[in-house]
């Protein structure tokens, strides 16, 4: 596959509910290939929830052989336990994806939701709404860490596409707009 065919796998890590998504990007066109959650809850152990993780992250990229994975970081909250356990997760399915020379990137929360719909304060609902739109992909209730992965797939996509195509990055719309006067409303 060159730079301009390639398959990204995002994934949005969790110890209870981890998501997953495949975006194929094809001469610039976008196809999204597969998305679904894994549910952990079941498994009582910490340990066997990342080896669980792990595993099921080596069988997605034997499926579909993704180029690259595109990892959503974990993002600093109230409880320091919780953010240890979802580090862990994120870095188990990190761990797996290295283990095959796949490269990763990381993207906070806030850049991928940005990104994807140009405010970094979005709800989940509203991320999969425009991945809707932007992706036709189906909004369901009960997918959006599986939505919020095929978001990091975006992100990462639109990131890369920028740089590859040797566009010019703004601090802010001040300078967007300082670039492109005309582009005022």
């Amino acid at each position: 596959m060159s730079a301009k065919d390639r398959i990204i796998l995002g994934i949005d890590p969790g110890t209870i509910v981890m998501g997953y998504g495949l975006l194929h990007v094809e001469n610039n066109k976008l196809k999204p290939l597969g998305m679904g959650v894994i549910k952990l809850e079941k498994l009582e152990d910490h340990a066997l929830r990342l080896k669980k993780i792990f595993e099921r992250t080596i069988s997605i990229i034997e499926e579909y052989k993704p180029d690259e994975l595109a990892i959503e970081a974990p993002f600093f909250g109230k409880n320091v336990q919780s953010m240890l356990k979802l580090g862990r997760a994120q870095g188990v399915a990190i761990a797996a994806a290295l283990s095959k020379n796949i490269p990763i990137t990381e993207y906070s929360p806030k850049k991928i939701k940005m990104s994807i719909t140009g405010n970094g304060n979005a709800s989940k609902e509203q991320v999969a709404a425009m991945l809707q739109q932007i992706l036709g992909i189906k909004k369901e209730q009960d997918f959006l860490d599986a939505t919020d992965a095929m978001g990091a797939a975006l992100c990462h996509y639109y990131q890369n596409k920028n740089k590859a195509a040797g566009a010019t990055s703004y601090t802010g719309w001040k300078a967007f707009l300082a670039d492109n006067p005309k582009r005022k409303i």
